[in-house]
């Protein structure tokens, strides 16, 4: 079934919120989905498009990220401020949300904020309490990744750049299987999301982490189905934090994925996609959902056509 892609900007406390539309007015729960950092809402063209056709989805540039840019410092918690606004305007009374990462920890938050409009999660490489095993990294590991990121951006997938500088740069502990196709996911969509990465939203996410994050005690409160994926290799978050979390939440159901990393759904998307699309059709979601009204309609519309 074809699906309609659109781009839209929704006004959130002055911001205009860019976000990413995948078929609209299939008549099934909607999927919000929020990407990590640095990211934006291509990122999550690849869970999108595997529900193609079954769920309606939108994936906002969150603030500070892509098209979504501000001029002052922000809090991590706006982030969640913006997202409430960006339902009232698309009229989504219920929705799932998917958060990959950092989004994986938001929507764990908007799941504790509205309790009553989000009815299940899929959380991906992402944990309640977050730790990571990542080692230090050198001047070399800087070097390599700069290099094959440049390489990669004028030949996406080229091979001699992977196992030349692609195995010896900071890619190495993104991603566990070095293919082209993964190489190609970081050309077309990690690197124009890391350039477009703002200094307020690495700001952000840098007092947040000083600060430090667990909400590992109050997930017994999300008694709504979760999907957690893991990748059992990922040294950002790693498999055994998202574990922890999966054990807290009263009905999770969790993948851990064998030899791959923190990109892991840039890694294997087939199984990924074939893993989400099974869990959506178990829960029975692909059924006529209302929504209220919403002045997003003309120019979600304008948008698509």
């Amino acid at each position: 079934m074809p699906t309609a892609v659109g781009n839209c900007t929704a006004d959130a406390m002055g911001l205009q919120l860019h976000y990413r539309t995948w078929g609209k007015g299939i008549p099934s729960l909607p999927i919000l989905m929020l990407h990590g950092h640095p990211g934006n809402a291509d990122c999550m063209a690849v869970f999108a498009e595997a529900v193609a056709g079954i769920h309606p989805c939108v994936a906002p540039d969150l603030r500070g990220y892509g098209h979504s840019q501000v001029t002052d410092p922000f809090e991590m918690e706006e982030h969640l401020e913006d997202l409430e606004l960006l339902l009232n305007r698309l009229g989504w009374q219920e929705c799932l949300v998917l958060g990959w990462s950092l989004g994986g920890i938001l929507a764990l938050e908007l799941a504790l904020r509205l309790p009553q409009r989000v009815k299940g999660l899929v959380l991906v490489a992402s944990a309640a309490y977050p730790r990571s095993n990542h080692p230090p990294t050198d001047f070399w590991d800087q070097i390599n990744t700069g290099v094959a990121s440049l390489l990669n951006w004028l030949w996406p997938g080229w091979e001699w750049n992977i196992e030349t500088f692609g195995r010896r740069s900071l890619y190495r502990y993104l991603m566990q299987q070095q293919t082209p196709t993964a190489y190609r996911y970081l050309a077309h969509m990690a690197l124009p999301a890391y350039l477009h990465t703002s200094p307020q939203a690495r700001q952000a996410l840098r007092a947040a982490l000083q600060r430090g994050y667990n909400r590992e005690g109050d997930l017994h409160r999300i008694r709504i189905p979760v999907l957690l994926m893991a990748g059992e290799r990922d040294r950002h978050i790693t498999a055994n934090s998202s574990l922890a979390t999966a054990r807290a939440l009263p009905h999770c159901t969790c993948i851990v994925y064998p030899n791959v990393a923190h990109l892991f759904p840039w890694e294997i998307p087939d199984r990924v996609g074939q893993d989400l699309r099974r869990w959506l059709s178990a829960q029975d979601w692909a059924s006529e959902i209302p929504v209220v009204g919403s002045s997003a309609s003309s120019a979600d519309k304008a948008a698509e056509a």
